[in-house]
């Protein structure tokens, strides 16, 4: 399992390498507190912040444990969110799809599920993962709905998982799709795409 970036394209959006040149379109769609309740990141509210914040995931893709995308709206040829594969372990052939985040504007719009349908995909088929995962806090009742929308068994949960930026102590909501069920969840995304 080879990772590297790569540029995915649908209908609605692209998803190409995450860079420092989206700050300031990331920056506009970020500019939202709601956007960031559940996430474990503090708002990026200026531009300077936005651009630490895609330093962040940067150095993290350095490591070698995250790929980014900026998500990019095709029709207006701006980033309009973000999305990433963490938690890479090329020896289990596994990935998470997470950290994702859209403006308010596309949110419950094919945008995400655009999003997911070509990131896992790409996991499946070019990867050849034989699990993808993803995690959510407990609270966030649109992000569990979203994850089952796609067709995601729920795993279980990882009580007092993670400690958020305000201290919170947060229970975290597990899914996955393995490679057996990709068939599956595939003509349900492309079913869903299609409407």
């Amino acid at each position: 399992m080879e990772i590297f970036p790569v540029t995915l394209t649908g209908k609605v959006v692209r998803l190409e390498p995450l860079s420092e040149r989206h700050a300031p379109d990331l920056t506009i769609a970020a500019h939202d507190e709601r956007i960031w309740r559940y996430m474990l990141y503090v708002y990026p509210e200026d531009e300077e912040k936005m651009l630490a914040w895609v330093r962040d995931i940067l150095a993290r893709q350095a490591a070698g444990t995250d790929l980014a995308f900026a998500v990019i709206h095709r029709a207006s040829g701006r980033a309009i969110g973000a999305t990433r594969y963490l938690e890479i372990r090329p020896e289990q052939r596994s990935l998470e799809i997470g950290g994702t985040w859209y403006a308010a504007a596309v949110q419950r719009t094919a945008v995400n599920t655009e999003c997911k349908y070509l990131l896992l995909k790409h996991a499946f088929e070019a990867l050849g993962c034989i699990r993808v995962q993803f995690k959510t806090d407990a609270r966030n009742e649109r992000s569990l709905r979203a994850i089952e929308r796609i067709g995601a068994v729920k795993e279980g949960i990882l009580r007092q998982h993670m400690i958020t930026p305000e201290g919170y102590l947060r229970d975290s909501v597990y899914y996955s799709i393995l490679d057996r069920e990709w068939a599956g969840v595939r003509k349900r995304l492309e079913g869903m795409l299609a409407r």
